[in-house]
């Protein structure tokens, strides 16, 4: 389940000089799948809203989405992708 996360991001975000960091690996399934997304599958639970998406972290690097556009934030979250499946999600975000 989700556990508390909403309310960790929304706590993070509003603490004075404050901001969500939500950190995760790049793949799962022993790196057989993509953790970074162009679509969520139907019946995915959203659990963190765009607005309160400060920071994105994997172990290919850091994106702070704050401020940006929907495109801009695929943009940058496609730079936290294993390298093995961006070129993938890069069809998938040219075709969206």
């Amino acid at each position: 389940g989700i556990g508390g996360q909403f309310d960790f991001v929304l706590g993070a975000s509003r603490a004075p000089g404050g901001a969500s960091i939500i950190a995760l690996p790049s793949t799962g399934k022993g790196g057989a799948v993509s953790r970074i997304v162009a679509r969520l599958g139907d019946g995915a639970a959203v659990t963190t809203p765009r607005y309160l998406a400060d920071w994105v972290v994997t172990e290919h690097g850091e994106a702070r989405l704050t401020g940006l556009s929907v495109a801009e934030r695929a943009r940058a979250l496609l730079g936290l992708a294993d390298p093995k499946f961006r070129d993938e999600l890069e069809r998938s975000l040219a075709t969206s």
